[in-house]
Formats: structure tokens, sequence, C-alpha cells
């Protein structure tokens, strides 16, 4: 892979199936991901899961809800949340408007049977980011959500 510049502007941005917006950082590397995702109030980042890799977000705008090992947790600008492999999270938007947050993760184990998983949770529940049953395929947790499709920067998103 070559070095490259990038401005989020001109990234290519997908509306995720259970609400949001996404870019990738660095498309298809094996290593690290980093994601930029921009929450409107109520939309899940993903439905609560686990990974076999450790993550990393930071709040660069706006508030959100962390939910993590089954707790709720607010979020407002320039709060990370480290999250060690193996521990059951999501991010819903929250606040009047909406919040942008790099994820950074390490994708050793992003493939596989071993990848990870998506435990019920009552308390995600509450804010529709939890599966009804476990499961490990991601086919069965988005099953009620719109596939993704493509979108457009929104110069709203950012400071």
């Amino acid at each position: 892979m070559n070095w490259f510049v990038r401005n989020v502007r001109d990234m290519k941005w997908w509306k995720r199936g259970p609400g949001g917006f996404v870019t990738e950082f660095v498309d298809g590397d094996a290593q690290v991901g980093v994601n930029l995702f921009v929450l409107e109030p109520g939309d899940k980042m993903a439905m609560y899961h686990w990974e076999a890799d450790q993550e990393g977000f930071l709040v660069l705008s706006g508030e959100a809800l962390l939910i993590v090992d089954e707790e709720e947790h607010p979020l407002r600008q320039w709060d990370y949340f480290h999250k060690p492999a193996g521990v059951s999270h999501t991010i819903v938007g929250a606040g009047s408007g909406p919040a942008a947050i790099l994820a950074l993760g390490a994708r050793e184990h992003q493939h596989g049977p071993d990848w990870g998983a998506y435990p019920h949770s009552d308390v995600a529940m509450k804010h529709d980011a939890s599966t009804e049953e476990e499961t490990t395929d991601p086919d069965v947790a988005y099953a009620r959500f719109p596939d993704r499709g493509g979108a457009e920067f929104n110069e709203g998103w950012l400071p």
C-alpha cells in the first residue's frame, strides 16, 4: 500500500443500516481500521457486540451514549473510550445534533469464526441496538435494518 492524503469531504461515505454515516480512512488495511462515524441522536454505530481485537473511540464533536458491559455512559466531545478485546459495547448518538466519532481498531481477527459475537443486551435493546438472540452472523444481527447505501458528506457534521 502506498502513502496518501485524503480529506473527509472527498472520501466515500455510506449510510449505515442501523443508523448513522461512516467513511473508511484506510481501505482494506489488514492491520488497522480507521473510520469516522457521524451519528444523529438515536443512530446506532453498530449492534451491541464484542470483538477479538481492541478498539478505541474518540468523540470529536457532539454527544453520544456508550453502552458497555450492560451499562450506559454518556460521552461528550474529546471523551475517549478504549475497548480491550472481548468487551461488549456499542455507541448511540445522543444530544441535540450529530456526533462525530473517530474509531480505531486492530483488524487481526476481523475475519473468521473467532472474530467476536453479538450477545443479547437488555440495556442496548432499549436503544434498538441489540439482537434478540446471540449470534456470530452479521447478516442475522442486522437483518431488520436496510442495507447500507452511498451517501454524501454533509458540511454540518463537523466543526
